[in-house]
């Protein structure tokens, strides 16, 4: 099978699994970014990596011939710079530990996977490698030539600081994040906790990231952790570090990450997710600036500046009882909030057109735009995953438009009907959430509006299909959009 010049750049992936249908389904939701190579069986993925260049690899633990920790383990060996990701249905903590510490594993997925979170994981293990290959560069600089190396790192803060300033988060003129973003470079200067509050894929961690590049600490690391991904006992090993032999499966010492963010930033994404059991213990960690790793004899001090995030709220459920309060003050010295994309509607052309160059850099395109019709049903739409799935929206929709333009017939069917969302049942509902203003010719006439632009989106503007369908002649149709204000391309 011949590959395209724009394929043979992708990342390459391999996916290794017993089971045919989760083979094909993980292949379908990573193949529109990546070069996705699969296999069925322990040999031919050797066979596979003997001959070609694997950047990450996805393997199934519970394999026939072996698990897929061991198998692994026999990767990490092999072909070290492969990044490991397993996935299982079984949420065994030993399991995940002796992945951990014997193979190396970059990530642990349990199953069932959402798309999007398959995704997120493996962008971040495809950067991570790209981001190892920069550092063992360094390294061997810094063999060569130390100046030159000090020259360099400074020259790479200067971009980090200017890849996330807080002015690149992007947004419109006049936007409502501008306040959010004065706020946090004010606070930035500070070494004080700050809590982010916002729905899933609103660009928490970006502004956290934004924070850390424009404080006083951005020579240090910034350190990711997701609190809502692992348990209590792993979360703990991998916040605070533990020693050999402390329980069954630490083969070896692990240094923490409060350890590895030394002087640095340590972002715990989703901690409202963590349960009351681990927050006395992060509370006496904050409290007295010193981990001690499970199994260690003696504390280790630590100088970290905590950075949060959460979509839910924390206060409710410290009045609940759900939340600890002393732990909600240490970290909640001051509180940030990213609105929704819903919330800042002016905001997502900007954005959508940030992630069009993204998404067609990436995938080998060049000089492509939204059509006037595909951005308004983009701003139509309430993107209830926010930034996330808007990028993923726009990724599918150049993979499929072979058009310099980008129309709306190239986005998927939920965006287009999703412009109804406002007015539909939610589900569960009894009733419709109908429009709360105005007379009742007014709301009437604004749901009108809402399912005549729906049915010319799905038709292309195509007014005698669009006729048709709502029962009208084409004269009435013509007459009742120049009565709301409708305009498209000409018939």
């Amino acid at each position: 099978m011949s590959i395209s010049a724009a394929t043979a750049e992708l990342p390459s992936i391999l996916l290794l699994d017993d089971e045919p249908r989760s083979l094909e389904t993980m292949r379908r939701t990573l193949e529109e970014e990546f070069s996705v190579h699969c296999t069925g069986s322990v040999s031919q993925a050797r066979e596979l990596l003997t001959r070609q260049t694997v950047d990450v690899i996805l393997c199934d633990q519970r394999m026939p011939d072996m698990s897929g920790v061991a198998f692994l383990k026999e990767v990490r060996d092999a072909w070290p710079d492969c990044v490991r990701i397993v996935i299982s249905g079984y949420s065994d903590s030993e399991d995940i530990i002796a992945g951990i510490n014997e193979a190396g594993i970059f990530r642990y997925v349990l199953k069932p996977w959402m798309p999007e979170h398959l995704l997120d994981v493996v962008r971040s293990a495809v950067q991570a490698r790209s981001l190892q290959h920069e550092v063992n560069r360094i390294e061997l600089d810094l063999r060569n030539s130390p100046d030159a190396l000090r020259a360099r790192k400074g020259q790479r803060l200067n971009e980090a600081r200017t890849l996330f300033d807080f002015e690149r988060i992007v947004r419109a003129s006049g936007s409502p994040l501008d306040a959010v973003c004065d706020m946090a470079a004010r606070l930035a200067r500070h070494d004080i906790s700050v809590l982010v509050q916002g729905e899933s894929g609103s660009g928490k961690e970006l502004l956290a990231r934004a924070i850390h590049y424009a404080s006083p600490r951005l020579s240090g690391p910034f350190v990711v952790e997701n609190c809502a991904a692992i348990t209590d006992s792993l979360l703990e090993s991998e916040l605070f570090g533990h020693k050999r032999g402390a329980f069954t499966g630490a083969f070896d010492d692990h240094m923490g990450l409060f350890q590895r963010a030394h002087k640095g930033t340590l972002f715990l994404d989703e901690i409202g997710e963590t349960t009351p059991a681990f927050q006395v213990k992060l509370l006496r960690v904050l409290q007295e600036g010193e981990v001690r790793p499970v199994g260690a004899a003696r504390a280790i001090p630590v100088d970290v500046r905590i950075v949060c995030a959460t979509h839910r709220n924390l206060e409710a459920d410290v009045q609940a009882g759900r939340f600890r309060e002393d732990l909600y003050y240490r970290l909640a010295e001051t509180t940030l909030t990213m609105l929704p994309l819903r919330e800042r509607v002016g905001d997502i052309a900007p954005i959508a057109n940030k992630l069009l160059a993204e998404a067609a850099a990436r995938l080998g395109r060049s000089n492509l735009q939204f059509s006037s019709e595909a951005l308004s049903t983009l701003l139509a739409y309430p993107w209830p995953g926010n930034i996330r799935e808007l990028r993923n929206e726009i990724g599918r929709a150049v993979a499929l438009c072979d058009e310099p333009v980008i129309g709306a017939r190239a986005l998927s069917s939920k965006v287009l009907n999703g412009q109804l969302g406002r007015y539909a049942p939610s589900a569960g509902s009894h009733h419709s959430a109908m429009p709360t203003n105005g007379t009742l010719a007014e709301r009437l006439e604004a749901i009108e509006a809402v399912v005549l632009r729906e049915c010319l989106l799905r038709h292309q503007w195509n007014k005698t299909r669009a006729a048709e369908e709502l029962g009208l002649s084409r004269v009435g149709l013509r007459a009742k959009l120049a009565r709301l204000g409708l305009e498209g391309p000409l018939q």
